[in-house]
């Protein structure tokens, strides 16, 4: 039963690589067919009422009026300024580089806590980690920059770093509990809001389009989005945090960049050069050496507690 689970884990493991990967470059494909701000409003909208109808049914209690402020908050950094703007942010980047500036945010999280939530565990691995990723996207940036369109690229690598730094600082709340509710209700509510936001900012700043008038390819992304994105991801992760090592069920934070690189060029023809590859390995190093020395920080933390007590 055990070998059972354990091979379940990592078939999860590897849905929720492919899966997440592979969402970048779906938003990317439904943003040609629906404005990007409709298009996050309707994802939102749709999977909240899947969630929120779902624990509804199993006769969860509302929420009380001062968790739903917090989950108000959450519901703006999560997915209005993380998962709105991202999306809106590939209309000027390809998806591949999305999805690399999205694996950023374990080095951001160690940079938010750092200033302004007084933890100061960082050792020189940490540093030369966070180093690695920032100048890793500054390597494929410095490659993308100069195109025929450098205004509209800048400012979509702006939005994409602003949502992936409010995503961070979402997560930083979560680990710290700042909701005690059952978190999947939660991020029901919190798309819910959002979803709302998100409709008022989409009729104030692009050229909606009727629903009826979304084409068929449109709604394919959409209900790939909700389903395997929202839904199966999620449910699949889960299990792999469950019955995986939590160092090897994080694996999926450095395989999503490369899904939605290798898909983007296959399905959207995004080029992929020698320094967009080298550039993207060097981050995604960044990356594993922040959350390595982390881990092993925690580790001799906990050794430390174990032994005076």
């Amino acid at each position: 039963m055990a070998i059972h689970s354990k091979q379940k884990a990592y078939l999860a493991l590897t849905a929720t690589s492919i899966i997440w990967g592979t969402t970048w470059v779906a938003m990317k494909f439904g943003i040609k067919g629906i404005p990007a701000f409709e298009l996050a409003a309707i994802r939102q909208f749709i999977a909240a009422s899947i969630f929120i109808g779902f624990f509804l049914i199993k006769k969860e209690p509302l929420p009380t009026k001062a968790q739903f402020k917090k989950l108000f908050l959450l519901g703006v950094l999560a997915f209005v300024m993380a998962n709105a703007l991202s999306t809106y942010s590939l209309k000027y980047i390809s998806s591949g580089l999305g999805a690399l500036i999205g694996a950023l945010y374990p080095l951001s999280v160690v940079i938010i806590e750092f200033f302004f939530f007084k933890n100061k565990t960082i050792n020189f691995t940490t540093i030369v980690g966070i180093l690695l990723g920032i100048g890793g996207i500054g390597f494929v940036f410095y490659d993308n920059a100069f195109g025929a369109h450098p205004t509209g690229y800048l400012l979509g690598l702006t939005l994409a770093i602003v949502a992936m730094l409010s995503w961070s600082l979402s997560s930083i709340l979560v680990a710290k509990k700042y909701v005690e509710m059952n978190p999947y209700f939660g991020m029901g509510w919190q798309m819910l809001f959002s979803s709302f936001i998100v409709a008022i900012i989409s009729f104030s700043t692009e050229k909606t389009i009727p629903i009826s008038s979304i084409s068929f390819e449109a709604w394919m992304a959409v209900v790939y989005l909700i389903a395997a994105g929202s839904i199966i991801a999620i449910i699949a992760f889960v299990y792999s945090l469950k019955h995986l090592n939590p160092s090897i069920a994080v694996l999926y934070a450095y395989i999503n960049p490369i899904v939605a690189m290798i898909t983007g060029t296959i399905f959207l023809n995004e080029k992929l050069t020698a320094t967009i590859i080298i550039g993207s390995l060097i981050t995604i190093s960044g990356v594993f050496l922040v959350n390595y020395s982390m881990r092993k920080m925690r580790r001799k933390l906990e050794i430390s507690i174990a032994n005076e007590s």
